[in-house]
C-alpha cells in the first residue's frame, strides 16, 4: 500500500478550483486508488459559503459529482476531513465559493493506491 499526500492552498473564488489538478482546469485523474480530503477552513466567516464536490465518471461516461459538502460561515471545528471514496474512472475533488468573500484555503489530498 502506498500513501502519496498532496497538499497547498489556494485563494477560492466564483471559479472552481480542482485540487489533483492544482489548477481551475480540471484533469481527471484515472489511477485507481482511495481518496481522502482534509481541508482547513479557519479563514471563513460570516457570509461565507464554500462547496467541496468529489467527481468520477461511471463506465467511461461524463466525469459528474457524486458527492457535495456545503460549509456556510465561521467553521468550528475548523478542520474537515471527508470520507474515503474509491475512484479509478477520471476523478477530481473540487472546491468553489458560492458566497462571501474569497478566502486562501489550506487542503490536502490524501491518495492511497
Amino acid at each position: 500500500m502506498a500513501i502519496t499526500l498532496t497538499g497547498g492552498s489556494a485563494s477560492i473564488s466564483t471559479t472552481e478550483y480542482f485540487l489533483a489538478s492544482q489548477s481551475t482546469t480540471a484533469t481527471y485523474q484515472t489511477a485507481d486508488m482511495a481518496i481522502q480530503v482534509f481541508l482547513d477552513l479557519s479563514a471563513m466567516g460570516a457570509g461565507d459559503t464554500f462547496v467541496l464536490k468529489f467527481y468520477e465518471k461511471v463506465n467511461g461516461g461524463t466525469s459528474r459529482s457524486f458527492v457535495s459538502t456545503t460549509f456556510t460561515n465561521a467553521q468550528s471545528p475548523a478542520h474537515y476531513s471527508s470520507l474515503q471514496y474509491i475512484v479509478g474512472e477520471g476523478w477530481e475533488v473540487s472546491l468553489i465559493k458560492t458566497a462571501g468573500t474569497d478566502r486562501t484555503i489550506p487542503w490536502s489530498l490524501r491518495q492511497v493506491a
